[in-house]
């Protein structure tokens, strides 16, 4: 569920994207014709691919949008009956208004199975009059190829750390929040180009203070200062073995990581490091085969501590 900040700074407006000009200025022009294509909106999370599909039914319908606007999502209702039942009922029927069509927006529809996908190729062929699908996705390949050559594709990006320093003073502003440099460039790290997230972390951070500072964020996101893991490899590949190991082991139990988390953590950190490129690249691929054994079942303390090893006399 969604917090009441994240509804609350969701754009209204399509003026009010920040990342995603090029797209919104294309939907914009097709908004204002009324001569709306099914639409494919694929990329990551919190790009602004819900926000996009309810700001073009409030330009489209106006204050009746929400008779004209169905939205489902398809990781919750995957089925082939969801859209032989709901989206089919609603399709079939004629907008209010002078748009002469509906809108359904089906997001997550990359959850549907391949019979539901079947089925909903066929609805979007019958019902062209009277209705057009917005599908959000955040991955694309796993549309069939039909559903994907049906609908206009715009491919969302992580939004850049310009932008989302922008959305972030303005929340601050409008929230009379004091947040120092760090703690900004610390959102924006752990945010990682998505919106949502970025908006979670400030919410809960300004639950503990009005003034944020970079260690309340690493403290209530449960992460570790970029920095503090930097310190830890250096002190490893200078050869200092057993501090390295039980600083990190006492942050995972302080802070609750799970080495999941730290190995990749670790892996953003060795980039900083001072040593080879060659070692570097060494280390990464070290980080992806700890990475796999500890999802296949491995004891993670051991793991990292066995990652730890391979970093004593890089240069």
């Amino acid at each position: 569920m969604e917090s009441i900040w994240t509804e609350k700074y969701r754009p209204k407006d399509f003026n009010e994207f920040f990342g995603q000009e090029l797209i919104v200025e294309r939907v914009k022009a097709l908004v204002e014709k009324k001569n709306l294509p099914n639409l494919l909106f694929a990329g990551p999370a919190g790009t602004g691919k819900s926000s996009l599909s309810l700001v073009i039914a409030k330009k489209l319908f106006g204050d009746s949008w929400r008779q004209n606007f169905l939205e489902l999502n398809s990781s919750d209702e995957r089925g082939i009956d969801v859209i032989r039942n709901k989206v089919k009922d609603f399709a079939r029927t004629k907008a209010i208004g002078d748009v002469p069509f509906k809108i359904i927006f089906l997001d997550e529809s990359d959850s549907l199975t391949k019979e539901a996908q079947q089925a909903l190729r066929r609805t979007m062929e019958s019902y062209t009059n009277s209705c057009r699908f917005i599908l959000g996705c955040n991955f694309s390949s796993k549309l069939i190829d039909p559903i994907q050559s049906r609908c206009a594709v715009f491919r969302f990006k992580p939004l850049s750390k310009d932008e989302l320093k922008k959305i972030m003073l303005k929340i601050s502003k409008k929230e009379s929040l004091e947040v120092n440099e760090k703690a900004v460039e610390a959102v924006i790290n752990f945010s990682e180009g998505d919106v949502r997230k970025l908006v979670n972390a400030l919410q809960s951070c300004s639950s503990k203070t009005k003034k944020i500072d970079e260690n309340s964020v690493y403290d209530i996101m449960s992460t570790v200062n970029p920095g503090e893991i930097v310190k830890i490899l250096d002190g490893a590949v200078k050869g200092n073995f057993l501090v390295a190991r039980d600083k990190i082991l006492s942050l995972m139990l302080e802070r609750g990581l799970s080495g999941l988390d730290v190995v990749k953590q670790i892996q953003k950190a060795v980039w900083d490091l001072k040593v080879s490129d060659k070692s570097k690249v060494e280390l990464v691929d070290k980080c992806g085969e700890i990475e796999f054994r500890i999802v296949e079942g491995s004891d993670e303390f051991l793991q990292i501590e066995a990652l730890l090893a391979s970093f004593l006399g890089k240069c």
